[in-house]
């Protein structure tokens, strides 16, 4: 199993980068390999991702989700993975993000690229993308405020 815990600050209230990490539907937007993302109701997720040329598809449970604290999730299909994303207030305008992800690399490239640490520079560019995301739009595109677990 890998594990992975990355972090970023952004230049935002905790409740404008909770509400934007909650549109998983917006995630190919920032999130690399990630094609699409279903949102089937409101714990369960679809995605379809294409890393390293190998492409699936798989869904998600979100286990835990508290506003403006953490969002928890674990697949439930396909390679085995788990997570959170937590949101800690710095100031009035700024909120660290955390992410930690455990993941069971199944190829042969993944193997690889876990070994030499390609899946943490793939979370932290994805964290730095969202940075530039919700910065550059100094607002949410929307946000689900229900609670979780």
């Amino acid at each position: 199993m890998a594990s992975i815990t990355k972090s970023i600050d952004v230049d935002v209230p905790v409740r404008t980068a909770y509400n934007q990490w909650t549109q998983f539907e917006e995630f190919p937007r920032f999130m690399e390999g990630v094609q699409e993302i279903r949102q089937l109701d409101p714990t369960h997720t679809h995605w379809k991702t294409e890393v390293g040329g190998v492409e699936r598809e798989f869904d998600a449970e979100i286990t835990e989700q508290h506003p403006d604290e953490r969002v928890a999730w674990k697949s439930l299909s396909g390679p085995a993975q788990a997570g959170v994303v937590t949101f800690h207030r710095l100031n009035d305008d700024q909120t660290r993000v955390t992410v930690q992800l455990d993941w069971s690399p199944e190829s042969a490239a993944e193997k690889v690229g876990a070994a030499v640490n390609f899946d943490e520079h793939r979370v932290q560019g994805d964290l730095e993308r969202f940075k530039e995301f919700i910065e550059s739009h100094g607002v949410e595109t929307g946000g689900w405020r229900g609670d979780v677990g």
